[in-house]
């Protein structure tokens, strides 16, 4: 009650059944990746580009800063959920007219008739099950808040160039669950109490850093704090992660009721468990989660998607397009050969899969992620999947090779990297390899460096390149929406030869 109470305090922000004049013109700018040059650097504009300017950049200063922070996390939280799904879906089309044009030759493809200049069909936008709250994981950084409060945990507002940065509490942001608020109002509390200073720039200081929350679909919790040692000593540390523990487990933030705490010692903006161990204070290593009939472990530093309700959606489509079945109800009917799964993370692709092929190869660059799907696999009672560490380029030419030794059957590969892209070199393996006829790409961002992938997968054979192998086309796109919202979604591509 006490602690329900210090947050009464708190203020009820952004009311749902405010209406918005916000047109889908004015709303397709949140897609632009432009970026923006200061006035000091250009010439003067004109009165054409002046109205452009108007037009596109609004003055927000009549915005609290709840509807800022709003903008920038959630930028389509105005819009109906019929109206974010239309948004997309041009969105997506646009981006693959792109594909189509380097293909074709024909670089007018994002003219306003960009339907008639796809030359593969790009289904319907395959709604998410659940539209607020849905993350199952968020980050929560410490700066400055609106107050000036240097130990304010939230979300910014503002940039680090132009020096105007804000940290504002997220409690009214559509996606994130009310745990994961909780949880983040309570470091607040911890850390305004604690005598060390937050980590705001490494080189001045400080020590407390952002916290990340994981949650599962039975509400499971996991708290991750990240900590700048600076020039404490381990028996400095460790008084404070004392203190840390006694907070959320015997103290106020024991209403969090976190199945587990983690702490990691980072100089680093971001590092693995390899390099800074997560040390876990509190409670269990790992909270699991359920996609389509299967369970999966979750690490402090694994990748899952971050809806779960969406991800079942996506996997049930990556599935059926890397082997279709005429009973596609269930997912278990056998159809047999190889999956190679790159980028395959703690697994979840190859298991979900796995029913229909006689096996399943994965390649994982990071070391936890692999022990994860081993674990996966085994707690499935998977048995025909292989994970193999290391670098994608570096380990799937000897993967490739030894398939080629095994001889025939059919090959299917899946791709699901982060939004830098394949490496070049993997793209080549891919291509190179006359086995693979169909392959499966998932991207997060199709109109960044996964453009380029495509076309390298699509192109003519290059010799100096080093693509000698017959070109893939782009048969069917199908986006799917993990994050309502915001204007991202996940986007899968089969390509076939």
């Amino acid at each position: 009650m006490a602690l329900a109470a210090s947050h009464s305090r708190s203020v009820i922000f952004a009311k749902r059944n405010i209406r918005y004049n916000v047109t889908v013109r004015q709303t397709c700018l949140l897609f632009s990746t432009n970026n923006t040059v200061s006035d000091g650097q250009r010439k003067p504009p004109s009165k054409k580009q002046l109205r452009k300017t108007q037009k596109k950049s609004p003055c927000t200063d009549h915005l609290s800063w709840q509807e800022k922070l709003s903008d920038v996390v959630t930028p389509l939280w105005r819009l109906s959920y019929h109206e974010q799904l239309e948004l997309k879906q041009k969105h997506q089309e646009r981006i693959l007219s792109q594909l189509t044009g380097h293909l074709t030759g024909d670089f007018q493809s994002q003219s306003s008739a960009v339907r008639s200049k796809l030359s593969f069909p790009v289904l319907p936008v395959l709604p998410s099950p659940v539209r607020d709250g849905y993350r199952n994981k968020s980050t929560f950084s410490v700066n400055r808040g609106v107050d000036g409060n240097a130990k304010t945990v939230g979300f910014y507002v503002g940039t680090g160039r132009k020096g105007n940065i804000v940290c504002v509490n997220g409690d009214h942001l559509l996606n994130m669950p009310e745990k994961h608020k909780l949880v983040a109002r309570c470091y607040q509390d911890f850390i305004r109490l604690s005598s060390l200073e937050p980590c705001l720039l490494f080189h001045t200081g400080g020590h407390w850093r952002e916290v990340t929350v994981r949650t599962n679909a039975e509400g499971h919790t996991m708290a991750i704090v990240y900590f700048h040692p600076q020039t404490l000593t381990r028996e400095d540390v460790a008084v404070h992660q004392a203190d840390l523990v006694e907070y959320f487990t015997l103290g106020p933030g024991s209403v969090c009721q976190l199945d587990s705490l983690f702490f990691q010692e980072s100089s680093m903006t971001r590092c693995s468990h390899e390099e800074s161990p997560y040390q876990l204070l509190h409670g269990q290593p790992h909270i699991y989660e359920e996609v389509l009939g299967y369970k999966f472990r979750i690490s402090a530093d694994a990748f899952f998607q971050v809806n779960q309700a969406a991800a079942e959606g996506l996997y049930s489509t990556v599935r059926h397009l890397c082997f279709p079945s005429p009973e596609d109800g269930g997912g278990r009917t056998k159809v047999g050969g190889t999956l190679l799964d790159v980028c395959c993370g703690t697994g979840a692709i190859g298991i979900t899969i796995s029913p229909r092929v006689d096996r399943i190869i994965g390649i994982e660059l990071m070391e936890q992620a692999v022990e994860d799907a081993r674990h996966n696999a085994a707690l499935n009672d998977v048995l025909n999947c292989e994970f193999v560490r290391g670098k994608a380029e570096v380990a799937l030419p000897g993967v490739m090779s030894r398939l080629s030794s095994a001889g025939g059957g059919l090959v299917v590969a899946v791709v699901n990297p982060a939004r830098a892209g394949l490496h070049h070199r993997v793209v080549r393996a891919l291509r190179n390899q006359p086995a693979i006829r169909r392959l499966v790409y998932v991207s997060c961002k199709p109109d960044g460096e996964a453009m380029r992938n495509f076309r390298e997968l699509c192109c003519a054979p290059d010799p100096q390149k080093k693509l000698t192998g017959e070109a893939f086309s782009p048969t069917l796109a199908v986006p799917v929406d993990m994050f309502p919202h915001t204007p991202h979604c996940e986007v899968v591509l089969l390509f076939q030869r």
